[in-house]
């Protein structure tokens, strides 16, 4: 145990002036470390204390083979191990120079015990969530309405809200965001997007009912159309396509409506006549894309961004089918496999594929700038691979 004239003595021989000093010394020594090792450095940004704070949880999510993410309730963070060449000590109950300064009685010799020591510390990095493992197991059994049969003999798997939480690398809000995004639905418990087949079969009950009662597009009463097409479907899958591709709305007199949302009924037609087709002459798809959606809807190629890609080398111009959804989700893969289909993009084509790419703050120029190479051509500007695609 030093005394104050060994401290005295010790700032002379290091030839510091004690008076520019804080009175209290903190003298430290070593003690046992058996608990040391099962602790572990985590350096949070400010709302992330709030969160703690607030009585709040931060969740580590990832299986063994994944690579580990730190989520709050609505963001997600990259876990990486930061070294430091500074020795971090663990010392129980150390006081800053802060705390120290506003208790002036603190003028004694401070005896503290070391617990522990580390070189390094985990860092987060704010990233996007990790969801494409969500399709995939939503995926694994579509609901295909209540008679079918595959619905009373399937074996495979169905999720909760807390499987997918133990399972999905991304935060709460952020996971049933993109269940509302993906039109999904709890149907007995479980999380279940809707097949296709079935989710336009739903849909052309919708459209029809709403031609044959010459109703607004923009207002569709929920009341009347559960009790039209209730002997068809389950009314819960009505309204749900409903909310699916309508806003929802009550009027002055408590009746709820629905106003069809114009882009997601032709986006949805569209990819009904794209999924069947290898390539599609681009002037015969438009026609018979325009007399299928329903009357007083328009089409227009800007409702396929990230759902179908114009090719205008061939002749005549076709489209196809190339979903985003159906793409990697790391950013060296996604570029990989758009520079495998296409050598060369315009910034128009490319973007509505890596838009979702952009990670907090950064711009869809700054990705382009990193992963590909521009050119010009004809005065128009071309993206292309800086590696070769195999």
């Amino acid at each position: 145990m030093r005394s104050r004239s060994e401290v005295e003595a010790t700032l002379r021989t290091a030839k510091l002036n004690p008076g520019e000093l804080l009175p209290a010394v903190h003298c430290l020594s070593f003690g046992p470390q058996g608990g040391a090792a099962e602790c572990c450095l985590l350096q949070l940004e400010a709302g992330l204390c709030e969160e703690l704070e607030a009585g709040r949880s931060l969740v580590i999510r990832g299986e063994k083979d994944e690579q580990a993410v730190l989520c709050s309730k609505d963001k997600t963070y990259d876990m990486k191990i930061a070294d430091t060449s500074n020795m971090l000590l663990f010392i129980p109950g150390c006081k800053t120079p802060e705390e120290l300064n506003a208790d002036q009685a603190s003028c004694n010799i401070i005896h503290s015990q070391i617990t522990g020591f580390s070189n390094h510390y985990w860092e987060l990095r704010r990233c996007r969530p990790k969801l494409k493992k969500l399709r995939k197991l939503l995926m694994e059994d579509p609901y295909e309405g209540p008679d079918s049969a595959k619905e009373q003999t399937s074996t495979a798997s169905r999720y909760t809200t807390a499987d997918l939480l133990s399972l999905i690398q991304a935060s709460e809000e952020e996971i049933l965001h993109q269940l509302q995004v993906m039109g999904a639905c709890v149907i007995e418990g479980y999380w279940r997007v809707l097949e296709f087949d079935y989710e336009m079969k739903l849909l052309n009950h919708v459209t029809q009912l709403i031609d044959s009662e010459s109703w607004s597009l923009n207002k569709v009463p929920l009341r009347t159309c559960l009790e039209e097409l209730g002997p068809l479907e389950p009314t819960e899958m009505i309204e749900h396509i409903l909310l699916i591709y309508g806003r929802k709305y009550t009027d002055d007199a408590g009746e709820v409506y629905f106003e069809m949302c114009e882009d997601k009924v032709c986006r949805a037609i569209a990819q009904m006549l794209l999924q069947n087709a290898v390539k599609f002459n681009l002037s015969d798809f438009h026609e018979v894309w325009q007399q299928s959606v329903p009357e007083g809807m328009s089409t227009s190629l800007d409702q396929l961004k990230g759902l179908a890609l114009v090719d205008k080398a061939s002749r005549p111009e076709t489209i196809f089918l190339l979903k985003v959804e159906d793409l990697p989700e790391g950013n060296q893969e996604r570029f990989n496999s758009l520079f495998s289909i296409r050598e060369k993009w315009t910034e128009e084509d490319i973007i509505p594929y890596i838009q979702d790419l952009c990670a907090e703050k950064q711009t869809v120029g700054a990705l382009l700038t990193k992963h590909a190479r521009s050119s010009m051509h004809n005065g128009v500007k071309l993206y292309n691979s800086r590696r070769p695609i195999s």
